[in-house]
């Protein structure tokens, strides 16, 4: 028997400390029902359930894309982000995110440690206005934001990162990039809040912080050995990338319907933005490959509704349903075009998470600046294309701001992963496939599939009968 090193235990032994912890957090009582609206509260967690669906869903839309032979390991770095932000956001993650805040600039970790007094904590965020849902209920629906982003994250450095420093950056990215995001955002003290962005669902904490983090992860890792060998991967099942954009597509009516926070006309507005744009994506991408000599395809019409998805975010609940489809078609352009330009150069983002997530993010931001009309929703503001310059460069300039931090911490955080163990598998694994090296499984459906065609095939065939 191999001797157990202190990185093999380190993991049970950090969690286990923590679940003992756990033990001395004094109970609270619930929160008072007669402070909330019944009808809100059902509506979001609703909502948070969708929001949820979108992780699995991710996790279907990347592995049907990667190598066979990396499905499973593919999936899982999207799913296991549900437990480790699950137990890092109830001990101290919603504290940064939406703890007092410390300079407009992160939450103090003390202020809901361990979910202290989140349970019957009062109905508003500091300096915020009065929520119509238990803060409970609130710091669940912000959990499953959390889960997902840096799950986004995966489809760049999918087929050779290794499993163990890819957990170890889902905690630091989460302390380090989001949890600060979303304070500076979402937070009624933080500082972009404060300077007058505006994020409805996530464009900067979700889309552009995951697409920067993704383009940091590709430069760290390097290339893959196939893509230096510039040879073809074939995705391993477009169906299950099929199954994963319908998730998605469900999942998100949560993510940016629910940022309303709660069953109102404004909940409303922003479920119609967020399937106009999908649905104008989808196709503006099927039809400009075919424009440009291609034929249309499966791929391209999931990809390209994603990045409508994406690209709606950040203003679904300021813009028009009208807008959303000329901010769905555009972005869905842009980003392949970025695509096309992407695969030109050595930068081996293996399933385009910056061209999709992390452009399709500041488009939709800037796009936000430009079509936001106060006729939607009465807290927003006029945008440049109803005579309001002002209001884009605050977008403009609240999307580099998040741009270079992002970009900047996550690249500090894969490097420093590299310090303490190797971030990247050896050649041999990668040759391997991750599947195995990495979990001791296997992807076997496809495999499985054509075998029972071929063994269908060999005892129907004319020559088979005629032997017989």
């Amino acid at each position: 028997m191999s001797k157990i090193s202190f990185k093999q235990y380190a993991p049970f032994a950090i969690l286990m400390i923590v679940a003992i912890f756990a033990l001395f957090i004094p109970l609270l009582p619930n929160f008072d029902e007669g402070k909330y609206s019944g009808p809100d509260i059902a509506f979001i967690l609703i909502a948070s359930a969708l929001v949820f669906l979108m992780t699995p869903g991710l996790a279907f839309f990347y592995g049907g894309m990667v190598h066979r032979k990396n499905v499973l390991s593919t999936m899982i770095k999207s799913v296991v982000a549900a437990g480790v932000i699950t137990v890092l956001w109830t001990v101290v993650g919603f504290s940064l995110a939406f703890g007092d805040t410390i300079g407009g600039f992160i939450g103090n970790p003390s202020t809901f440690l361990f979910f202290k007094g989140v349970n019957s904590g009062a109905p508003h965020l500091q300096g915020g206005a009065d929520l119509t849902i238990p803060l409970s209920l609130f710091a669940v629906f912000q959990l499953m934001f959390a889960i997902i982003t840096p799950g986004l994250v995966v489809g760049a450095v999918a087929e050779r990162i290794r499993f163990t420093s890819y957990i170890l950056f889902i905690v630091l990215f989460a302390i380090f990039v989001y949890s600060p995001l979303a304070h500076w955002t979402w937070h009624p003290q933080g500082f972009l809040f404060k300077m007058g962005v505006l994020d409805f669902a996530g464009g900067t904490v979700v889309h552009i912080s995951a697409g920067m983090a993704a383009l940091a992860g590709a430069l760290v890792l390097k290339r893959r050995k196939s893509h230096l060998e510039h040879k073809e991967v074939p995705p391993a099942n477009i169906p299950y990338v099929l199954i994963g954009t319908g998730l998605l597509w469900f999942g998100w009516f949560g993510f940016n319907a629910g940022s309303a926070l709660g069953a109102n006309s404004l909940a409303v507005s922003a479920f119609l933005t967020t399937n106009t744009a999908a649905g104008a994506a989808g196709l503006s991408w099927m039809f400009f490959d075919v424009a440009r000599g291609k034929k249309p395809s499966v791929l391209g019409f999931c990809i390209g509704a994603v990045v409508g998805l994406v690209a709606i975010t950040p203003g679904a609940g300021f813009v028009s349903i009208p807008s959303s489809i000329f901010i769905g078609a555009i972005a869905a352009v842009i980003s392949n075009l970025v695509v096309s330009w992407k695969q030109k150069t050595s930068l081996d983002d293996t399933l385009d998470v910056f061209p999709c997530h992390g452009v399709g993010g500041i488009v939709g931001m800037l796009l936000t600046g430009v079509f936001a009309t106060k006729t939607v929703n009465a807290a927003g503001a006029d945008g440049l294309f109803y005579g309001n310059p002002t209001f884009f460069i605050t977008q403009l300039k609240g999307a580099v701001i998040v741009i270079i931090f992002s970009f900047v911490v996550s690249f500090i955080i894969f490097k420093f992963i590299n310090l303490i163990q190797p971030i990247r598998v050896s050649e041999e694994e990668e040759e391997m496939g991750l599947d195995a090296s990495q979990h001791d499984e296997k992807y076997s459906q496809g495999t499985l599939l054509v075998e029972e065609r071929a063994i269908y095939i060999e005892k129907n065939s004319p020559l088979t009968e005629s032997i017989s």
